[in-house]
């Protein structure tokens, strides 16, 4: 389960995607998640992801 609030979504996402996970496509695969979803509610707190970086910023 991933948090709802987009803040703690954001450090959660962060963490799994430096000590986990190659991109944000492996984690949504593994994790079962909408990368939609994801991408759009952290949008809403002016995070986007960076695949350079591998993390939203």
């Amino acid at each position: 389960m991933i948090p709802k609030d987009p803040v703690m979504l954001l450090s959660f996402l962060n963490l799994k995607l430096r000590d986990y996970y190659k991109d944000l496509d492996a984690l949504c695969d593994d994790l079962d998640v909408d990368k939609q979803e994801i991408t759009d509610k952290l949008a809403g707190i002016n995070y986007y992801y960076d695949a350079a970086r591998n993390q939203f910023v």
